[in-house]
């Protein structure tokens, strides 16, 4: 059948091949302590009941019709005020746009910015990047970052790459490592972009920042950094993008924002009004008035990031505690979001059957059929399948689950020969 070169040339989500394969087995009733999505099992960890409310308010008064491209006027000024408060930015209901999630605001980001064949940069490990350079045609360079840096790249890795690039995509805390930028990190990145800005005419396209924060509310002891707060003169050059779906674990709520230069965040409202990526009204109206609440807010997120940090800190421990025994595995310590990055080096081991663990997608599914545990691979987020290292999400599991899973993955490691 002939399509569009973008039609063949996208490919399917491996997370989502993963996670086929874990929903076939517990369909068959099998035990999997699925570590693999970025979400969250609403029943452990629901909603703020108080934003439940008022989504509940919104629907009763009959608010179901289209709402406003660019957002509902009051969840703008409630995000307006937020930003003020928590990170001390200043940006007016006009330079920020709401969509339905913060995908459509990636996309729409890209759209803006990039014409085909210009030049991104992005780091790898990272989420979805290489789709949406696919989805703008654009030219793609990854730069690969290391354990010694937490994953996180540093200004002399990305320098090469930043001559003629039109966009540099930076996420912190980091999908999937649940690390994040310290200050002197993101001040060398930063300087890095302002200097390549100066060194380009007029006519020439200047090199933008999208800076993804969704899971800055999330950070376990660390301070979260942005650019703009660092170098005010980054205003012009940087799109944030962050929303409801981590911080009020409410990823089916679907409102998400982005925030920045006035013009830019123009073209991607007229972008998205003919797609129609909309967050639905009453959720917007719920969220406006959920903001707005700054002490109801925090102290939802402070007992919603407490139990995430607990969780996390156990699937470290008990990585940990293997490692001392001999175990070929490592963590590194969770900073932020629903993550632990982790070792697992048994590739080109033999499993009980005689088949050979080939690559980092093979060691995922013996896991998965072996110890009833589903982990992804970096290989997802843009690296080789020859490196051991995996995402392991927190949100999906209550804490009994996370304890109750490492002695079947202990066990099935030690099959490996």
């Amino acid at each position: 059948m002939l399509l569009s070169k973008l039609a063949h040339n996208l490919i399917g989500s491996e997370i989502i091949k993963i996670g086929n394969q874990v929903n076939d087995l517990k369909a068959q009733g099998a035990e999997i302590a699925n570590l693999t999505i970025g979400d969250l099992n609403s029943n452990i960890y629901p909603i703020p009941a108080r934003l439940k409310e008022e989504i509940h308010i919104a629907y009763e008064n009959n608010l179901t019709n289209y709402p406003p491209a660019s957002g509902l006027l009051e969840l703008r000024k409630s995000i307006s005020h937020d930003v003020k408060n928590r990170w001390n930015l200043e940006y007016s209901e006009k330079e920020i746009l709401v969509a339905g999630g913060s995908r459509p605001l990636i996309y729409a980001t890209f759209k803006t910015i990039v014409d085909e064949g210009d030049k991104v940069v992005y780091p790898i490990p990272s989420w979805n990047n290489n789709h949406y350079c696919v989805l703008t045609q654009a030219e793609k360079v990854e730069v690969e970052t290391s354990q010694a840096n937490n994953f996180l790249p540093t200004a002399a890795e990305l320098k090469p790459h930043l001559k003629g690039a039109v966009l540099l995509a930076l996420c912190s805390p980091l999908n999937p490592t649940g690390t994040m930028f310290t200050k002197e990190q993101l001040t060398e990145i930063c300087e890095l972009v302002l200097e390549e800005n100066r060194s380009r005419s007029a006519d020439e396209k200047p090199l933008y920042l999208m800076y993804d924060q969704i899971y800055a509310m999330l950070t376990f002891g660390e301070e979260h950094f942005n650019p703009v707060s660092l170098f005010p003169e980054l205003r012009d050059y940087t799109i944030f993008i962050d929303g409801t779906s981590k911080c009020f674990a409410a990823t089916g709520i679907r409102v998400g924002w982005s925030f920045g230069p006035a013009e830019i965040i123009g073209k991607m409202q007229a972008i998205l009004s003919h797609i129609g990526a909309w967050a639905p009204k009453p959720e917007q109206k719920g969220v406006s008035v959920f903001l707005a609440e700054p002490e109801n807010v925090d102290v939802f997120v402070n007992d919603f990031k407490g139990k995430i940090k607990e969780s996390l800190q156990t699937l470290h421990a008990g990585i940990q505690d293997m490692k001392s025994r001999g175990f070929a595995v490592e963590s590194i310590k969770p900073m932020g979001a629903l993550y632990l990055t982790v070792e697992i080096n048994y590739l080109g081991k033999t499993q009980p059957n005689g088949n050979l663990i080939k690559d980092s997608s093979d060691l995922v599914f013996y896991l998965i059929e072996e110890a009833g545990v589903a982990l992804v691979p970096f290989s997802a987020f843009g690296n080789s399948p020859d490196m051991p290292w995996f995402r392991a999400s927190a949100g999906g599991l209550s804490l009994d689950e996370i304890k109750q899973m490492m002695p079947r993955l202990e066990n099935a490691l030690a099959k490996l020969k």
